[in-house]
């Protein structure tokens, strides 16, 4: 992984989870260059393998098997990872456009998104055909399609649009599960009815005659009627229409012709061509800018039009990285050169495949072992990734970064050992043009503000009111500065919400690393971003704070909330009543999952869900405690959920029971924790073990190890009145807290020492 102790001085990002990008992904891992920051942006954390997709629709393959979980690639190669979607490209500012967060800046881009079909052309496709890609969503169809067709009775007729290979690979694919999955559950396999519409007179029109002629007669064994020469022209309910004027019934129609590039790509002002994609010189920039690259379908070479093929992508990958480190040393570029000859394995179905090269073209099983050979062995480069070594990424003082006078001189002063006079602050003119670009809410009762330039905030307190204070502080656990803000903002603000109070205004305490200041600008504006969406929609003013440099990125919150004075409305620790029931909101396993996510243990989308929990705030679920009559409140924090549990009945004077296979846990942290892989709060939190009346008898459960497990920005941790328990889920699942659950009772203080009792 690249070290993290150096200096930012350029961005390079990466937009695309594609097979180019993975493969530049790896080799920076490998062989990082000190002072390039690494971004990829992408919709989903798991990026499929087109080789293997056939295979997966067949059910060959399970779904891990097909895919690079692209979070824990970027972790390896020391990558900011940003889930979300682009919608756009600022050239002039450099800027990557984002839909769901504040744009992200580069020096260099690369776009690697490959294609997408062009239903919009064909009235009613958009609506009544599934398109193949982009394959993230595709699978979703196609799980639905395989439910629905284990359900229907009768007979169903499949339509697939698009007679080139994938249209055919994909039918035959569909058909051997389908039909297997039919005869599983007892009923007719022929009940299934393929076709295949191409508008041209052949099938395959990029492969020699003798494939075309192998694939004919794979699909008349298979009985799957082919119409040659019909372009589908309309799409309706159950039905599609062609260019002659004929209509066929249709159940299901799934779309693989054509594609094109997406539309956001017509904004760029990068050249496009005729089908949307972007147009490329041999070193894969584009020939509209030199800082912008584009590789694999998304990508038209100029002078040499390449076939939209996974073996392209993929061999674009190594000139690709080479091309990204020469531009940020400012060397000339290599130009990539593609055969003029590729191999390709078109499965049938079953186990076996048809070899297509230039004109020479081989069947039988023995194609297909060599299919998944090679596949098999691709995959395995990103799934045996090698544990690199910190310390043998060169120095800053080495790096080959090209930088302009005044860039040099700023990356020397970032390199240098920073002063302590100063309290390490970060520059006014930064401060000011990242805080200047925020809008946090504004309230009556703030009377001076971060809109001031007073040394503090004044806020007033209302008549009736009494005021909740709580300050939270930590280091950034993720890569992403912007969810990185959010979160800790959530974490902040669960002490107020857990009391019943409101939160007023916050005052925040930000480290940022050094660097250029470009960087630490974007970094500290992209992390207060988060935040102050967060406190915004909490109705928390953000009034001023305190920002310095550090090792590290950090960042927390001083809160101030108000009360009813009369306390009325305070929930406390110790309101817990004999008979109450004891439910938590949220999901526990924070602690461990991040403690795996560095050393490559874990899956990214355990990491994405436990993001999006972290993500949810707990404002609504402390008022819809309140509305049941919550005896006693906290949020699940750095203790651990036996930690919370333990303040709560000393404060209380009453024993608990819980039931530890009732705990809502978050995907992946049994696995983690089983693995050994824990927080390093957790060793302090197991001292708390002396609690447990009956520990040893669930010291094997495999959740035992999570109550000890330290959570960030977790749920709400309440008791509640027995017999409201019930109601009160339901209405806390409703309101978006979906795995919401009773985790035990309370007890009438025993003559034990232990209050704790856990059961199965």
């Amino acid at each position: 992984m690249q070290s993290s102790g150096q200096p930012i001085l350029r961005d390079i990002v990466l937009i695309g989870g594609g097979h180019s990008h993975v493969g530049v992904l790896r080799m920076f891992g490998m062989r990082p260059v000190p002072g390039v920051r690494l971004t990829v942006i992408c919709r989903d954390t798991d990026t499929p393998y087109s080789g293997m997709l056939p295979g997966y629709i067949a059910g060959h393959y399970s779904f891990d098997e097909v895919h690079i979980d692209l979070r824990r690639l970027a972790q390896f190669a020391g990558a900011r990872f940003i889930r979300d979607h682009v919608v756009g490209l600022d050239r002039a500012a450099r800027k990557v456009l984002l839909r769901g967060r504040p744009p992200v800046p580069y020096d260099i881009a690369s776009i690697n998104i490959g294609s997408t079909p062009q239903v919009g052309s064909v009235p009613g496709a958009a609506e009544h055909a599934v398109p193949v890609k982009p394959i993230w969503e595709f699978n979703q169809r196609w799980l639905a399609l395989l439910a629905r067709v284990r359900l229907h009775s009768g007979p169903t007729r499949i339509a697939v649009v698009g007679g080139g290979a994938g249209g055919v690979e994909l039918l035959l694919a569909m058909q051997y599960r389908l039909r297997h999955e039919r005869r599983a559950l007892g009923r007719d396999p022929d009940e299934l009815a393929f076709h295949l519409f191409t508008s041209g007179g052949a099938i395959l029109p990029t492969h020699n005659a003798w494939v075309r002629r192998a694939f004919l007669r794979v699909l008349a064994e298979r009985g799957v009627t082919v119409h040659a020469d019909a372009e589908v022209r309309r799409v309706g309910a159950g039905r599609l229409s062609t260019a002659a004027g004929d209509t066929f019934e249709a159940d299901e129609v799934m779309w693989v012709t054509r594609a094109g590039g997406a539309r956001w790509l017509a904004e760029t002002g990068l050249e496009l061509d005729g089908d949307g994609f972007i147009r490329v010189r041999e070193t894969l920039q584009t020939v509209s800018d030199p800082l912008v690259y584009a590789a694999g379908d998304v990508a038209s070479m100029v002078g040499r039009p390449l076939e939209k093929a996974g073996v392209f992508a993929v061999r674009m990958g190594p000139p690709l990285a080479e091309n990204l480190r020469r531009a940020v040393d400012g060397r000339a570029p290599r130009a990539y050169r593609p055969q003029r000859r590729w191999l390709a394995l078109v499965s049938t179905g079953d186990r076996a495949a048809v070899a297509s090269r230039g004109w020479l073209g081989f069947r039988g099983a023995w194609v297909w072992r060599w299919k998944d050979w090679i596949a098999r062995r691709f995959m395995q480069k990103f799934s045996d990734l090698p544990v690199m070594d910190p310390a043998a990424a060169p120095p800053p003082a080495a790096s080959p970064v090209k930088l302009e006078a005044d860039e040099a001189a700023q990356a020397i002063s970032a390199i240098a050992m920073r002063c302590g006079g100063c309290g390490a602050k970060v520059g006014a003119t930064v401060l000011a043009r990242a805080l200047g670009a925020l809008h946090p809410i504004a309230r009556a009762d703030v009377l001076i503000g971060l809109d001031s330039p007073d040394d503090a905030a004044v806020v007033r307190v209302p008549p009736g009111k009494a005021m909740v204070h709580t300050v939270d502080f930590f280091r950034a656990f993720i890569d992403d500065p912007y969810l990185f803000g959010k979160v800790a903002a959530n974490h902040a603000l669960g002490d107020i919400f857990a009391m019943g109070g409101e939160p007023q205004s916050a005052t925040s305490v930000v480290t940022v690393p050094p660097g250029l200041e470009a960087k630490v600008e974007d970094t500290l504006f992209q992390m207060m971003s988060g935040a102050v969406e967060v406190l915004n929609a909490a109705g928390c003013a953000l009034v001023g704070g305190h920002t310095g440099e550090g090792a590290e990125l950090a960042l927390g919150f001083a809160i101030n909330g108000l009360i009813d004075e009369n306390l009325s409305a305070v929930m406390k620790k110790g309101g817990m009543r004999p008979g109450d029931a004891l439910v938590l909101t949220k999901p526990i396993g924070t602690g461990t999952l991040f403690a795996a996510l560095p050393l490559l243990k874990v899956r990214g989308r355990w990491i994405d869900a436990a993001l999006d929990s972290m993500c949810v705030s707990n404002a609504n679920g402390a008022r819809i405690l309140a509305r049941f009559g919550a005896t006693a409140c906290t949020d699940l924090t750095g203790f651990g959920l036996l930690g919370h549990v333990v303040e709560m009945t000393r404060a209380s004077g009453v024993d608990v029971e819980i039931a530890l296979s009732a705990l809502p846990v978050l995907d992946g942290a049994e696995e983690t924790a089983a693995a050994g892989i824990l927080s390093s709060l957790q060793p302090a939190n197991v001292r708390l073990r002396r609690a447990l009346r009956n520990q040893a008898e669930m010291v094997a459960h495999p959740r035992y190890r999570l109550l000890f497990d330290p959570q960030t920005a977790g749920g709400l941790l309440a008791t509640v009145p027995g017999a409201h328990a019930q109601e009160c889920v339901a209405a806390l699942r409703a309101a978006g807290y979906g795995t919401t659950a009773v985790i035990g009772r309370v007890l009438a203080q025993g003559d034990a020492l232990e209050p704790v009792l856990l059961r199965d």
